[in-house]
């Protein structure tokens, strides 16, 4: 079994210690920062397979790190925070960021919650014999790479963004509900709502507005979603 490599970023030293204890109990290699600055030297450093990420933070906010990150690395990255208003959530994940859980939490739920996102990573993983790139009119989605080409312009795009629109575009015209979205993306342990979804639709409909009149991003009111073709 794979003994995964776990960054643990918050300013609360009694946190992180309690952390530490129940990870490495799950065989976990577990690395602390108690600040954003020491974060990014230990994450260029270690490689860490996910990062569970505190948003309050001396020198550079878990904001600001989750930003660094998503241009560095893929890596799952799980957001926690004492501070549970929507807007929060929502920045969170439109940055990148797999999951996010609210202070004051129970470790087993942390625990349990970073495992499910490293299955879902791992179950994501791009085999040889799949399809892994997709091309329309001025669109290229490579999922491999992770690389979105806009008029053959590389755009920056979070993960689960260049996932969503890739598995949409792999199955063009068909209309796909938002706990089908959720179920396939963020598998079925998934812990955000289904506004997640509405969120990341709108942050790509942003990135490819006006690109193409020969494929959209269509909204199937009362149903869901689909990739449609002209």
């Amino acid at each position: 079994m794979k003994e995964y490599k776990i960054l643990i970023v918050d300013d609360d030293v009694n946190i992180c210690r309690i952390l530490k204890i129940y990870f490495e109990k799950e065989k976990f290699n577990v690395t602390v920062a108690n600040d954003g600055g020491e974060a990014m030297n230990l994450f260029k450093k270690i490689s860490p397979d996910i990062v569970l990420l505190d948003i309050m933070m001396p020198q550079i906010s878990g904001f600001e790190l989750c930003r660094f990150i998503r241009k560095k690395s893929n890596c799952p990255l799980i957001m926690i925070s004492a501070k549970g208003e929507v807007i929060d959530k929502i920045l969170g994940l439109e940055l990148g960021a797999d999951d996010y859980i609210a202070k004051p939490f129970e470790v087993k739920e942390v625990v349990a919650r970073v495992k499910a996102v490293l299955r879902r990573a791992n179950s994501t993983q791009i085999d040889d014999n799949e399809i892994y790139k997709v091309e329309y009119d001025r669109l290229v989605i490579d999922i491999r790479k992770y690389e979105l080409l806009v008029n053959n312009k590389v755009v920056e795009i979070p993960p689960k963004e260049i996932e969503l629109l890739f598995f949409l575009a792999s199955n063009p015209n068909k209309v796909y509900t938002r706990n089908v979205l959720l179920d396939k993306l963020w598998g079925e342990e998934c812990y955000v709502d289904i506004r997640t979804v509405d969120v990341h639709i709108k942050r790509l409909r942003e990135k490819l507005e006006g690109v193409s009149d020969k494929w959209e991003l269509k909204t199937v009111w009362g149903v869901g979603y689909k990739f449609e073709t002209h």
